[in-house]
């Protein structure tokens, strides 16, 4: 086992750290979500009244992105209600209640991930390839730094040379050590993590996993293989499973909350890529059929760009709100 920083690293990689946009946040998860949230603008701006064929234009839109079939009809089901018992008539009215009606289903997975019960808290970072773990992990470095905890980085992901050199790459960048091999397997690479991060009274463990599919077996079995090891130098942990998921996936990522959670029990999730092409609504389809709280959201590459899940924000994103 040993620690290093690399300094030399690739153009590749450290071309995709970037310098924090001047937009706040809101108004950059609005940009990413502009898909979606440009469709229902335009639905609503319309005027006349609340009939049938608004709320069939409304169903496909919600549909078409990646709200799902059946979190579409839960919505407009409630949709109706609010309607009904608020005697909505207009159809410029019927924005206010969709956003009551997102909120209501969104809010219970907007639940703050308390790294600061345990020492190490040993967070467990799991996805498909190219979901943007790696990623993730530098950004929640800074921000569990900001939080003035200190941090270890586990290069688990002993399959693709890249994600080491990537991660090394954040670890560098936020000033933390990043435990990593040559060779070898993650659960011996984590297993060194956690124990480094005891003796030198580390407060958080950020341990990286190769990406896989969910629906190869023998894969799924090697990652469960790296929970075991953890929970060996650890009994309770890890104390945290995050799943990253590309926003950009839709309805798939329901798919992985589902694969995944069996497998591994799920702790929260980390929805990225909500920047460009994104519709955003897969976040109703999980919390109708698979609720696990949402941790982390990301609209972009920065260091600044994953910020903790607040529904509040995302509704008004989503719909094009004004705060």
């Amino acid at each position: 086992m040993f620690s290093f920083l690399k300094k030399n690293t690739p153009d590749k990689i450290t071309a995709t750290i970037v310098d924090k946009p001047t937009r706040s946040w809101v108004e950059r998860l609005k940009s990413g979500l502009a898909r979606t949230g440009n469709q229902l603008a335009d639905l609503f701006s319309r005027g006349g009244k609340i009939d049938e064929e608004l709320y069939e234009e409304l169903e496909t839109i919600l549909i078409t992105s990646d709200v799902g079939m059946d979190a579409t009809g839960a919505l407009l089901a409630d949709l109706r209600r609010h309607v009904k018992e608020h005697k909505l008539s207009e159809a410029a009215d019927l924005k206010a209640g969709l956003a009551h009606c997102l909120l209501k289903l969104l809010k219970p997975l907007a639940v703050p991930l308390q790294a600061d019960t345990h020492k190490p808290f040993v967070i467990m970072m799991i996805g498909v390839n190219g979901a943007g773990k790696t990623t993730s992990i530098g950004k929640l470095a800074k921000y569990f730094q900001g939080q003035g905890l200190s941090v270890l980085l586990a290069a688990g992901d002993t399959f693709r040379a890249a994600a080491r050199e990537q991660l090394m790459t954040w670890g560098e960048r936020n000033n933390v050590t990043v435990i990593a091999q040559q060779s070898g397997d993650a659960a011996a690479v984590i297993y060194d993590a956690v124990h480094a991060a005891q003796a030198r009274k580390i407060d958080v463990v950020l341990a990286d996993t190769a990406g896989r599919l969910t629906t190869q077996a023998h894969l799924m079995e090697e990652i469960k293989k790296v929970k075991r090891v953890i929970a060996k130098v650890l009994p309770e942990a890890p104390h945290e499973v995050l799943l990253v998921l590309d926003a950009n996936t839709g309805q798939n990522a329901l798919s992985q909350v589902k694969a995944f959670d069996q497998a591994l029990g799920v702790t929260g999730l980390i929805l990225t890529k909500l920047d460009g092409t994104a519709k955003g609504g897969v976040i109703a389809a999980i919390a109708r059929a698979h609720p696990i709280p949402i941790r982390f959201i990301g609209v972009g590459e920065g260091l600044d760009d994953l910020r903790p899940f607040v529904a509040e924000e995302f509704v008004q994103a989503l719909l094009g709100m004004s705060a």
